[in-house]
């Protein structure tokens, strides 16, 4: 298994994060990093999940020919999907369960799971088809269709590396510029996470995680990178904690280009989020010296990071149902996040035992 670093260590903050927020309420969610910043953790997971192609294209699937590099990674997009379908159903049956154990109808109205008791056969061809997603369950279809199109960013950076950045922004922009998103079915609206303009930082994340190019001039200037990047995320923690959010009325066209808008991911988030990226980049082994078990376990968890973010959206959804029950205490929710943390690390440990078992069974033998 991959000793800890900096990657995994991030992406297992993320996820804890992610947990903790997901629990709406939840009294220690008002320490995560999001109140004090516009971006949150679904830009810190995207950019690392980024970061994270780059590192398998550069090392594991550098010597392949396209076509098994295209096979490789829809592979993994598949196994993304597949974890969606799973756990959207799991969470479909927890409410229904919780709804009659607890003789409370309306759970089933949660977190837009009505459609599915009211129009199952439409509602299951859109959970199907990743158009009818879940609250709280909707940034993995995010990640599922960024993993179908990783063949394409992979293949361009082979072959045409300087086109990649211009090809990614444009369609950014023109995301932001027309409001263009993905449709939802069988109830209208549209994705919460609007991959059109989320593919933009995913792509940075790709090309800043190289040693060449954007990525190497990165971490060439890091020292002036985090100064200038000081100032952009004590704004940022300013607008944060003042509640302040542009009104749609008052910006000019196109309003996107000038809201705090997540599903879009509007300019002032991206930047934000980049900003905080070159202020803690490189933190990692500060962070490891002054406490090794914090970065081993946050490293643990993003090293299985499939797994443990499956886990943590089941765990976040029966922790709402737990307060619901029992009412939002400090005890009870100090109790939740070392419960949730606990069955977190748990799941990431079993995912390597498994991991490591065909390797230990020849060295038993002899």
């Amino acid at each position: 298994m991959r000793a800890p670093n900096e990657i995994d260590f991030w992406r297992g903050f993320a996820l804890v994060t992610i947990f903790i927020n997901h629990i709406p309420g939840l009294y220690f969610e008002r320490f995560t990093f999001r109140n004090v910043s516009l971006s949150d953790s679904a830009e810190l997971f995207v950019f690392l999940a980024g970061v994270a192609l780059r590192k398998l294209v550069e090392g594991p699937v550098a010597g392949l020919k396209p076509g098994a590099i295209v096979f490789r990674l829809e592979g993994r997009a598949l196994n993304v999907y597949v974890a969606q379908t799973v756990i959207t159903e799991v969470a479909i049956a927890l409410l229904a369960a919780a709804s009659l154990l607890l003789d409370a109808p309306f759970m089933i109205d949660w977190h837009n799971a009505s459609a599915v008791f009211n129009q199952p056969v439409e509602a299951h061809i859109g959970l199907v088809l990743l158009t009818h997603q879940l609250g709280y369950f909707n940034i993995l279809p995010l990640y599922v269709v960024l993993m179908f199109v990783a063949p394409l960013i992979a293949l361009t950076h082979r072959y045409a590396p300087a086109a990649l950045a211009p090809a990614s922004f444009a369609i950014y922009a023109f995301a932001l510029i027309s409001g263009i998103n993905f449709p939802t079915w069988p109830v209208e609206g549209t994705w919460f996470f609007n991959p059109l303009s989320w593919q933009f930082i995913y792509c940075l994340g790709f090309i800043l995680g190289g040693a060449d190019g954007l990525g190497g001039f990165a971490r060439r200037h890091r020292q002036s990178l985090r100064r200038l990047a000081i100032p952009i995320v004590a704004a940022g923690a300013v607008l944060a904690l003042m509640n302040f959010s542009p009104s749609p009325i008052s910006v000019p066209q196109p309003k996107l280009l000038f809201m705090f808008d997540k599903t879009f991911l509007s300019p002032a988030r991206l930047v934000h989020s980049l900003a905080l990226t070159a202020l803690f980049a490189g933190a990692f082994a500060t962070i490891e010296r002054w406490s090794p078990a914090g970065g081993k376990f946050l490293s643990l968890l993003g090293r299985n990071s499939l797994n443990v973010f499956c886990a943590a959206s089941l765990l976040s959804l029966i922790c709402q149902i737990v307060r619901f029950v029992y009412g939002g205490h400090v005890a009870t929710d100090a109790l939740i996040v070392i419960l949730g943390l606990t069955v977190m690390g748990l799941v990431a440990w079993a995912s390597e035992w498994r991991a490591r078992l065909p390797a230990d069974r020849p060295a038993r033998a002899r």
